[in-house]
């Protein structure tokens, strides 16, 4: 195959020719850090990052040389199905099958879940809107890593550093595998202790670790068709569903849809933040631009459309499991309300062994995408040189998958499966997630109203409406400050402090900023260096950025 064969929409091909070092002038700026040789012939192609007549490029010139050149070592091997099918998986994961029970508990009536789901479906909607325009404007793997780096040029290096300390050690995944494990305890009828769970849990685990570091082809093939097993379980679900209240065999929901309603913010926004948890993922395609055939196309489009697909089967498997399960049970039933919709319609042994068995197989499909995905935000995050080892884990050495990227999340997956509370570890995990997430999102909103401001004349293939944009940032900032209301009757839905996610959340965000201080401010003017910035390409040809203390002049 030829250099040309995957480029499409004039986007930056696979390798570069980024040498030496990355202080360039900033009339070079813009043309060079953004463009890519073709290993063939030499021929150079730019990125839609380009500036109009009239703009100044000196005012994008530490923008740019803070983010790293593209480099993707793995191949343009992702079409329009794989995008869609990767981003469907993402969604698509123990949400929808675990928390509705979660958050009935929260706002104490079906109506009012029902309408937080549709609430969500909104923000995601103008969530992804902000994606797109970020993506089609950087189409380059790193999502919001190469976004934030973008706007936030100064103070030098904070911003990968605060992304660093989220994707490394608040982003885990193993919220779903600890779900994983409990449907397949479930399914087989073993004993719900946390041995066993936590063993499928880390089992699962491995098993995508090693797929994906070390058989990249292999690992997109299952979960491509994970994802698209997903779409006919939420089919069969809700048609089951059909067929159980036509005969007259639905759950006996008395009184209001919104009877016992919950409606104090305290309340409400503990619910909100897992139903958005639920929809993350719709800009997963984002963090591997660097792999997909005609990104900016494929992107607009795809991730529309799987979008679209999960809301609508959100809204009507939510409607099934009502019809089928009473309130009381789902308020009871804690994670496992799609075991409990199964064991009722089909019975103990199909319900429970069977159906079970494949909420399992989705959330493993879950788990798979997130891995993917992340893999390649921890590999950017190595890339820039902000961590220990950073030529290790930015290396897709020895099979052309990102192992050591992948090990980076690992790690603290494993310990969170084993060390929290199993009671309380999913709603805790949800919490400290959508919690860390909501800050990074409300400053790439912002991010994004700036750059229009300041830099109209960037080339965008895609722009946000305005509304959307207004829509995303008052949702993140509410949610932010949701933990400092206190919820009715003073209980989250965990056993302790229900502001303690927001509390560790909080903790690890200043860590970051103390890290950056020391390592960036106070070590250098203390022992009298620089940090200077070289390029390096490694034997994989991941280009890298190495970070050399330099005496001070």
């Amino acid at each position: 195959m030829s250099a040309f064969d995957e480029r499409g929409d004039n986007v930056p091909l696979l390798h570069d020719d980024v040498h030496g070092q990355v202080e360039e002038n900033a009339d070079d700026i813009i043309s060079n850090a953004f463009a890519r040789t073709t290993p063939t012939t030499g021929e150079r192609w730019h990125s839609p990052l380009v500036l109009s007549p009239g703009s100044d490029p000196s005012s994008h010139a530490g923008a740019v040389s803070r983010t790293v050149p593209e480099t993707a070592t793995f191949g343009r091997n992702l079409g329009w199905f794989h995008v869609y099918s990767l981003i469907v998986s993402r969604i698509i994961g123990s949400g929808i099958f675990a928390t509705p029970g979660s958050i009935y508990r929260s706002v104490g009536s079906i109506g009012l879940s029902l309408l937080l789901w549709f609430l969500g479906a909104i923000i995601a909607a103008c969530a992804l809107t902000v994606s797109l325009e970020y993506g089609c404007m950087l189409p380059r793997s790193g999502g919001e890593k190469v976004y934030l780096e973008f706007t936030y040029a100064k103070p030098k290096y904070l911003a990968s550093i605060l992304f660093a300390f989220y994707t490394i050690f608040l982003y885990t995944g193993a919220s779903n595998c600890i779900v994983f494990g409990e449907y397949v305890t479930f399914a087989f009828g073993l004993p719900d202790t946390k041995f066993v769970t936590r063993g499928f849990a880390l089992a699962l685990l491995t098993f995508t670790v090693v797929i994906h570091g070390c058989f990249l082809r292999a690992g997109i093939a299952v979960q491509t068709a994970l994802g698209y097993t997903k779409i006919i379980l939420m089919i069969f679900i809700t048609l089951t569903a059909m067929v159980v209240v036509i005969r007259g065999k639905g759950a006996v929901n008395t009184g209001s849809l919104f009877e016992g309603s919950i409606w104090g913010w305290g309340s409400v926004s503990p619910a909100l933040l897992k139903v958005t948890y639920a929809y993350q993922g719709y800009a997963t395609a984002n963090d591997v631009m660097n792999e997909i055939k005609n990104p900016v196309r494929t992107l607009r489009t795809a991730a529309t459309a799987a979008l679209a697909t999960v809301c609508l089967m959100y809204f009507f498997v939510n409607l099934a499991y009502f019809s089928v399960v009473s309130g009381d049970d789902i308020k009871n039933s804690g994670e496992l309300i799609g075991g409990l919709f199964f064991a009722r319609v089909f019975g103990e042994n199909i319900g429970r062994r069977v159906l079970s068995l494949a909420v399992a197989i989705s959330t493993a499909g879950n788990v798979m995408s997130g891995f993917f995905s992340h893999s390649r935000l921890d590999q950017e995050v190595a890339r820039q040189g902000v961590i220990p080892f950073s030529k290790f884990f930015a290396s897709s050495r020895p099979f052309n998958a990102p192992l050591s990227a992948l090990s980076l999340t690992y790690v603290p997956a494993v310990f969170i499966i084993i060390a929290t509370p199993p009671a309380d570890i999913y709603a805790f995990i949800l919490d400290v997630q959508s919690y860390a997430q909501q800050f990074f999102a409300l400053a790439i909103v912002v991010g994004l109203v700036l750059l229009r401001r300041t830099q109209p004349n960037l080339q965008r293939p895609y722009k946000a409406p305005w509304v959307a944009v207004a829509v995303r940032m008052i949702t993140c900032f509410a949610l932010i400050m949701a933990p400092f209301i206190k919820p009715k009757g003073g209980q989250g839905d965990v056993r302790f402090w229900y502001g303690t996610y927001a509390v560790a959340t909080l903790s690890v965000l200043c860590i970051a900023v103390i890290y950056w201080y020391v390592w960036t401010v106070e070590l250098p003017r203390r022992k009298g260096y620089e940090l200077v910035e070289q390029a390096e390409i490694l034997d994989d040809g991941t280009s890298v950025t190495i970070l050399v203390k330099e005496p001070r002049i």
